[in-house]
Protein backbone atom coordinates (compact mmCIF):
# COMPACT_ATOMS: atom_id res chain seq x y z
CA UNK A 1 0.00 0.00 0.00
CA UNK A 2 1.44 3.28 -1.32
CA UNK A 3 2.27 5.96 1.76
CA UNK A 4 0.13 8.54 1.51
CA UNK A 5 2.92 11.17 1.46
CA UNK A 6 4.37 10.13 -1.37
CA UNK A 7 3.62 11.62 -4.53
CA UNK A 8 2.60 9.43 -7.82
CA UNK A 9 5.74 9.86 -9.29
CA UNK A 10 8.04 12.43 -10.83
CA UNK A 11 11.23 14.05 -10.24
CA UNK A 12 13.69 12.79 -6.77
CA UNK A 13 16.08 15.53 -6.14
CA UNK A 14 19.24 14.80 -4.20
CA UNK A 15 21.11 17.36 -2.74
CA UNK A 16 25.36 17.43 -3.18
CA UNK A 17 26.59 18.26 0.26
CA UNK A 18 27.30 21.55 1.57
CA UNK A 19 27.24 24.17 -0.91
CA UNK A 20 27.39 28.03 -0.18
CA UNK A 21 23.93 28.71 -2.01
CA UNK A 22 21.88 25.37 -0.96
CA UNK A 23 18.76 26.61 0.37
CA UNK A 24 18.58 29.18 -3.29
CA UNK A 25 19.08 25.80 -5.66
CA UNK A 26 16.78 23.28 -3.53
CA UNK A 27 13.92 26.07 -4.45
CA UNK A 28 15.48 26.03 -7.96
CA UNK A 29 14.33 22.65 -8.34
CA UNK A 30 11.17 22.86 -6.50
CA UNK A 31 10.37 25.25 -9.07
CA UNK A 32 11.40 23.43 -11.40
CA UNK A 33 9.06 20.64 -10.66
CA UNK A 34 10.90 18.47 -8.31
CA UNK A 35 8.45 16.57 -6.35
CA UNK A 36 11.38 14.79 -3.46
CA UNK A 37 14.21 16.35 -2.30
CA UNK A 38 16.65 14.74 0.02
CA UNK A 39 19.17 16.30 2.05
CA UNK A 40 22.28 14.42 1.98
CA UNK A 41 25.41 15.76 3.47
CA UNK A 42 27.72 13.44 5.10
CA UNK A 43 29.71 15.73 7.42
CA UNK A 44 29.75 16.13 11.07
CA UNK A 45 28.85 20.15 11.44
CA UNK A 46 25.61 18.97 13.56
CA UNK A 47 24.17 22.56 13.84
CA UNK A 48 24.51 23.45 10.31
CA UNK A 49 23.17 20.28 9.14
CA UNK A 50 19.80 21.38 11.43
CA UNK A 51 19.48 25.07 10.44
CA UNK A 52 19.47 23.38 6.82
CA UNK A 53 17.25 20.73 7.07
CA UNK A 54 14.41 22.71 8.80
CA UNK A 55 14.73 25.21 6.05
CA UNK A 56 14.67 23.05 3.50
CA UNK A 57 11.70 21.26 5.17
CA UNK A 58 9.93 24.62 5.21
CA UNK A 59 10.30 25.19 1.62
CA UNK A 60 9.34 21.68 0.50
CA UNK A 61 6.43 21.76 2.89
CA UNK A 62 5.68 25.45 0.84
CA UNK A 63 5.61 23.93 -2.21
CA UNK A 64 3.73 20.98 -1.33
CA UNK A 65 6.94 18.30 -2.28
CA UNK A 66 8.24 15.83 0.00
CA UNK A 67 11.67 15.73 1.94
CA UNK A 68 14.03 13.21 2.82
CA UNK A 69 16.77 13.09 5.04
CA UNK A 70 19.57 10.88 4.06
CA UNK A 71 20.82 8.05 6.91
CA UNK A 72 20.33 10.11 9.65
CA UNK A 73 17.55 9.23 11.95
CA UNK A 74 17.96 11.77 14.93
CA UNK A 75 17.89 14.91 12.23
CA UNK A 76 15.02 12.80 10.91
CA UNK A 77 12.33 13.64 13.79
CA UNK A 78 14.57 17.07 14.99
CA UNK A 79 13.99 18.77 12.11
CA UNK A 80 10.54 17.70 10.90
CA UNK A 81 11.20 15.76 8.13
CA UNK A 82 8.50 13.83 6.28
CA UNK A 83 10.80 10.58 5.52
CA UNK A 84 14.54 8.90 5.63
CA UNK A 85 16.10 6.93 3.82
CA UNK A 86 18.18 4.28 4.80
CA UNK A 87 21.20 2.60 3.06
CA UNK A 88 22.70 -0.64 4.02
CA UNK A 89 25.08 0.29 7.15
CA UNK A 90 22.10 2.61 8.30
CA UNK A 91 19.36 1.34 11.19
CA UNK A 92 16.89 -0.85 10.24
CA UNK A 93 13.50 0.07 9.13
CA UNK A 94 12.08 -1.49 12.62
CA UNK A 95 14.38 0.49 14.67
CA UNK A 96 13.48 3.83 12.31
CA UNK A 97 9.99 2.90 12.36
CA UNK A 98 10.31 2.72 16.47
CA UNK A 99 12.13 6.24 16.39
CA UNK A 100 10.23 8.05 13.87
CA UNK A 101 6.75 6.39 14.47
CA UNK A 102 4.12 5.21 11.61
CA UNK A 103 3.52 8.54 9.48
CA UNK A 104 7.18 8.97 8.18
CA UNK A 105 8.20 7.66 5.35
CA UNK A 106 11.52 5.22 4.62
CA UNK A 107 13.09 4.58 1.71
CA UNK A 108 15.96 2.25 1.20
CA UNK A 109 18.44 1.74 -0.93
CA UNK A 110 18.35 -2.06 -2.72
CA UNK A 111 20.82 -1.38 -4.62
CA UNK A 112 21.22 -4.23 -7.76
CA UNK A 113 19.55 -6.74 -5.24
CA UNK A 114 16.18 -8.28 -5.92
CA UNK A 115 16.92 -10.21 -2.61
CA UNK A 116 17.08 -7.43 -0.30
CA UNK A 117 14.13 -5.31 -2.08
CA UNK A 118 12.21 -8.46 -1.57
CA UNK A 119 13.61 -8.27 2.48
CA UNK A 120 12.85 -4.91 2.86
CA UNK A 121 9.86 -4.63 1.90
CA UNK A 122 8.75 -7.35 3.56
CA UNK A 123 10.30 -5.59 6.65
CA UNK A 124 7.91 -2.11 5.96
CA UNK A 125 9.78 0.03 3.67
CA UNK A 126 7.55 2.37 1.98
CA UNK A 127 9.83 2.72 -1.09
CA UNK A 128 12.70 1.21 -3.21
CA UNK A 129 15.56 2.74 -4.77
CA UNK A 130 17.43 0.66 -7.24
CA UNK A 131 20.88 1.63 -9.18
CA UNK A 132 23.23 2.89 -10.12
CA UNK A 133 22.06 2.48 -13.40
CA UNK A 134 24.49 5.09 -15.27
CA UNK A 135 28.15 5.31 -14.05
CA UNK A 136 27.61 7.90 -11.20
CA UNK A 137 29.76 10.75 -10.37
CA UNK A 138 28.79 10.81 -6.80
CA UNK A 139 29.46 7.23 -6.36
CA UNK A 140 31.81 6.62 -8.92
CA UNK A 141 32.50 2.78 -7.96
CA UNK A 142 28.58 1.88 -6.92
CA UNK A 143 27.31 -1.32 -7.84
CA UNK A 144 25.14 -1.52 -11.67
CA UNK A 145 21.67 -2.72 -11.45
CA UNK A 146 19.64 -2.78 -15.07
CA UNK A 147 16.21 -2.52 -16.17
CA UNK A 148 15.40 -5.89 -15.65
CA UNK A 149 15.29 -4.91 -11.52
CA UNK A 150 12.76 -2.59 -12.30
CA UNK A 151 10.23 -4.49 -14.42
CA UNK A 152 10.79 -7.71 -11.38
CA UNK A 153 10.29 -5.08 -8.32
CA UNK A 154 6.78 -4.16 -9.68
CA UNK A 155 5.64 -7.13 -8.17
CA UNK A 156 6.46 -5.55 -5.11
CA UNK A 157 3.68 -3.40 -4.84
CA UNK A 158 6.00 -0.32 -3.47
CA UNK A 159 6.94 2.84 -5.39
CA UNK A 160 10.72 2.38 -7.31
CA UNK A 161 13.52 4.71 -7.20
CA UNK A 162 15.72 4.67 -10.25
CA UNK A 163 19.22 5.93 -9.42
CA UNK A 164 22.55 6.26 -10.11
CA UNK A 165 24.05 8.77 -12.87
CA UNK A 166 20.67 9.43 -14.44
CA UNK A 167 20.28 12.62 -16.77
CA UNK A 168 17.16 13.56 -18.59
CA UNK A 169 18.49 12.06 -22.12
CA UNK A 170 19.39 8.68 -20.79
CA UNK A 171 16.02 8.25 -17.89
CA UNK A 172 12.79 7.41 -20.62
CA UNK A 173 14.11 3.82 -20.33
CA UNK A 174 13.82 3.79 -16.66
CA UNK A 175 10.41 5.00 -16.19
CA UNK A 176 9.20 2.08 -19.15
CA UNK A 177 10.61 -0.20 -17.01
CA UNK A 178 8.42 0.56 -14.07
CA UNK A 179 10.87 3.46 -12.20
CA UNK A 180 8.17 5.51 -10.60
CA UNK A 181 10.60 8.41 -9.56
CA UNK A 182 14.12 9.30 -11.25
CA UNK A 183 16.36 10.32 -8.31
CA UNK A 184 19.00 12.76 -9.78
CA UNK A 185 21.93 14.79 -8.41
CA UNK A 186 24.53 15.84 -11.03
CA UNK A 187 21.94 16.39 -13.52
CA UNK A 188 19.93 18.94 -11.73
CA UNK A 189 21.96 20.26 -9.06
CA UNK A 190 25.59 20.32 -11.09
CA UNK A 191 23.91 22.81 -13.59
CA UNK A 192 23.76 26.18 -14.27
CA UNK A 193 20.23 26.97 -14.25
CA UNK A 194 19.00 24.09 -11.46
CA UNK A 195 15.43 25.09 -12.31
CA UNK A 196 15.52 24.88 -16.24
CA UNK A 197 17.24 21.56 -15.55
CA UNK A 198 14.84 19.91 -13.19
CA UNK A 199 11.70 21.57 -15.94
CA UNK A 200 13.53 19.42 -18.40
CA UNK A 201 12.27 15.68 -17.04
CA UNK A 202 8.78 16.81 -16.25
CA UNK A 203 7.86 15.27 -19.67
CA UNK A 204 9.50 12.24 -19.32
CA UNK A 205 6.68 10.99 -16.48
CA UNK A 206 3.11 9.85 -17.47
CA UNK A 207 -0.02 11.82 -15.84
CA UNK A 208 -1.05 10.37 -12.55
CA UNK A 209 -3.83 8.00 -13.48
CA UNK A 210 -7.16 9.64 -12.08
CA UNK A 211 -9.48 7.37 -9.65
CA UNK A 212 -12.69 6.47 -10.83
CA UNK A 213 -15.20 8.37 -9.22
Amino acid sequence: MRHPLLPANGLYVITDGPRPDLLEAAAAALRGGAVILQYRDKTRDTSRRLMEARALARLCSDAGALFVVNDDIALTRDCGAHAVHLGADDMDIAGARNALGADVVIGVSCYDSLERACNLAAAGADYLAFGAFFPSPTKPHARRADATLLRAGAALGLPLVAIGGITADNAAPLIAAGADYLAVISDVFGQDNVCAAAQRFAPLFPAPRKLPA
